[in-house]
């Protein structure tokens, strides 16, 4: 018998009754729920062994096959193509999966395209550049069999303490508004048939924590709330038609963004008209339960979540799963509310056309990634992105009155610290591969050429360095030549093995925001040298 629901000349909404009146509880459940790469891959590959114990009522998404599983394009998609078979000839009821990646300076995947993170790209004040970036990501994250990224951020900076104010687009609402539906216009292109769903967050007021630190608490006055922190998203949702929208981790007023009916219900649905789903950021919803303790149990957190309009855990399934299909099954959750965040999810699976074609080609990757056009798209937004803070006495830019420059700074030679916190060279791998990075150093020597002498004293080892032995060598460079240029600041990245190593990005909160370790120290004894002094 064939099912109505695969009838491709129906209309979206008569499709997704059709499939919900054939779905048990625990198929809709499933739709709920995601899995990692680790729980369908063996050794870079689908397992259908695997598959079996983790998808055998279907899933709603795969996190990051192709960031989480560090795969290749080609491995990817091979990989992404294998599961969406084994869902539709494997699973009763055939129902496609989504993928996400993580998007926020470019596909953070293996070759992805890389650009300066959000607040560099708020720097070029060029939403048109923005779209054409995104528009770039798009297209890689579908030949990896993704449909899902999980960007922008419209975190409204107001505390610069916050470790994540590098991936915002700053602290002036309009510009953040401005910028973000230009990035979800780029990355989703028609939405009533998007390429891939943006995901606007983190809803709401992430940005605003108390002393600065990550899921702290926010006090903020309701104007506040509506007229800062709100803006930005309200413009996603009704200018830019994003698809998704991810919660906060913290708490306003003591109730948890994770279990805000007000937020994701009330505001986000019925006054703004917001109809895609919204997600967990990662872990949120066993925090009700571990962190907030306004839950008594891991099931209990899923329900609060699922009542107050949070669609879809993410990256794994904690408390959604079986603690919801028990929970209706005892009389603590209605089955109405599972079906209306099923219908959301089904949805938006019917709308990216998955249920007719889930399926991406397995080759071709060479003119999707790290193109000639690509590269030189990632140079100009690093060009336009640059900031002149000021240029006293006309050094900038650099002329022939300079023959002979020093290079300073320990990371004037470092492709690492270019990165910032959600590229994968500085977050998965923890290295700049993966991507054609070069280091300030270099390009300085590349754009010098002939007639230009170049020397280097990184002067610290480390931007955590305390050590002053690298200094004397640094002044010897900078005496002995006509211009300095200084190269200091931070590491970005999460670094969950050795967190110390890092000083900015997720987790990585300051109390004060002065250079770290002996940098201005290093800074001022160059400049004392005599020597015009440059400082990046």
């Amino acid at each position: 018998m064939a099912h109505t629901y695969l009838d491709s000349r129906l209309p979206v909404e008569t499709r997704v009754e059709a499939l919900l009146a054939e779905m048990t509880l625990e198929e809709k459940v499933a739709q709920l729920g995601s899995v990692l790469p680790q729980d369908v891959l063996e050794n870079g590959e689908f397992s259908e062994a695997k598959a079996e114990k983790v998808l055998k009522h279907g899933i709603g998404q795969i996190s990051r096959m192709a960031g989480f599983g560090r795969l290749e394009p080609a491995e990817a998609a091979k990989a992404m193509n294998a599961l969406q078979s084994y869902l539709r000839e494997k699973t009763r009821l055939g129902i496609p999966a989504l993928n996400h990646e993580e998007c926020l300076s470019g596909f953070m995947g293996k070759h992805g395209l890389t650009v300066p993170q959000a607040i560099g790209l708020a720097s070029t004040w060029n939403p048109d550049l923005v779209k054409e970036i995104t528009e770039v990501v798009a297209g890689q994250l579908r030949a990896v069999g993704a449909h899902h990224g999980l960007s922008p951020v419209l975190d409204v900076a107001r505390d610069l303490r916050w470790g994540r104010t590098e991936e915002t687009f700053g602290e002036d609402p309009y510009l953040v508004a401005a910028m973000g539906t230009a990035y979800i216009r780029g990355l989703q292109g028609d939405a009533s048939s998007p390429k891939v769903i943006a995901t606007a967050k983190h809803f709401v007021a992430h940005s605003a924590p108390e002393g600065g630190r990550n899921h702290a608490p926010v006090n903020v006055s309701p104007r506040v709330l509506r007229e800062v922190f709100c803006f930005p998203f309200e413009a996603a949702v009704k200018e830019a038609a994003v698809g998704s929208v991810m919660n906060a981790y913290h708490d306003i007023d003591g109730v948890p963004c994770t279990s805000s009916k007000e937020l994701l219900t009330d505001l986000l649905r019925g006054e703004w008209g917001f109809d895609g789903i919204v997600v967990s950021d990662y872990g949120s919803i066993p925090m009700l339960y571990t962190d907030h303790r306004v839950a008594t149990s891991m099931q209990e957190a899923g329900i609060l979540a699922l009542e107050a309009g949070l669609d879809l855990e993410l990256p794994t399934t904690e408390c959604y799963g079986e603690f919801v299909a028990a929970a209706v099954r005892e009389g603590l959750l209605s089955e109405k509310t599972v079906d209306q965040a099923v219908r959301r999810i089904l949805r938006l699976k019917f709308k990216l056309g998955l249920f007719e074609n889930p399926f991406v080609k397995e080759d071709g990757f060479e003119a999707l990634f790290e193109t000639p056009a690509q590269r030189d798209l990632a140079r100009e937004a690093a060009r336009q992105s640059l900031v002149l803070l000021k240029n006293e006495g006309g050094l900038l830019p650099i002329d022939t009155r300079f023959r002979r420059i020093a290079v300073i700074g320990p990371s004037a030679d470092s492709t690492r610290n270019l990165l910032g916190d959600y590229t994968y060279g500085a977050r998965v791998e923890d290295q700049a591969g993966h991507v054609e990075v070069i280091s300030i150093l270099e390009g300085i020597r590349r754009r010098a050429g002939d007639g230009y002498e170049i020397v280097y004293a990184p002067g610290l080892d480390d931007v955590m360095s305390c050590s002053r032995e690298g200094f004397a060598q640094a002044v010897k460079a900078a005496q002995s030549a006509d211009l300095a240029i200084v190269v200091v600041g931070g590491r970005s990245g999460l670094s969950r093995g050795n967190p110390a190593a890092n000083t900015d990005g997720e987790g990585h909160d300051r109390t004060e925001l002065t250079l770290t370790g002996a940098q201005e120290e290093l800074i001022r004894a160059v400049f004392a040298s005599g020597t015009p002094v440059v400082a990046v």
